[in-house]
């Protein structure tokens, strides 16, 4: 049985933002339903209108969605509560204004966000927790 679009985002967000605060969970929702609704770029190509799974599941783009030699990824996780509610909450169209427009994460495993990620696409907007945050430039439209 395929796994509806809440419970991906909830797994999504366990294994993502798993250790943050709840603060930290919806941002990493927020960071997805910005991909889902881009207005332009390479994530308007792959939501199509909307398609929070293929948003999810774009080769390449979440370490929770990789199972090869991964064995923290969104099949083996069991989400809660918590992770229930923000999954509803995101996908009634909710976003997180500490994260903006921000299209894209990551954990540095450092106490510096680097001012570009993952090249000159994205622009560094905030860090919440372990995660730093960016926010598209002008040049992500034409990605």
């Amino acid at each position: 049985m395929a796994f509806s679009d809440r419970e991906l985002l909830a797994r999504l967000i366990q294994c993502e933002a798993g250790g943050e605060t709840d603060e930290g969970m919806r941002a990493v929702a927020s960071v997805v339903m910005n991909r889902v609704n881009a207005p332009n770029g390479e994530f308007a190509r792959v939501s199509n209108g909307g398609d929070v799974r293929a948003i999810i599941m774009q080769e390449g783009q979440f370490t929770c969605t990789r199972t090869v030699n991964n064995t923290q990824n969104i099949y083996n996780m069991n989400p809660t509560g918590i992770h229930y509610d923000i999954a509803d909450w995101a996908l009634a169209g909710n976003t997180t204004a500490s994260v903006g427009n921000s299209l894209f994460f990551f954990n540095p495993f450092s106490s510096e966000c680097p001012n570009y990620f993952p090249s000159r696409i994205g622009i560094i907007y905030n860090k919440i927790g372990k995660h730093c945050f960016y926010a598209p430039t002008a040049a992500y439209k034409d990605t």
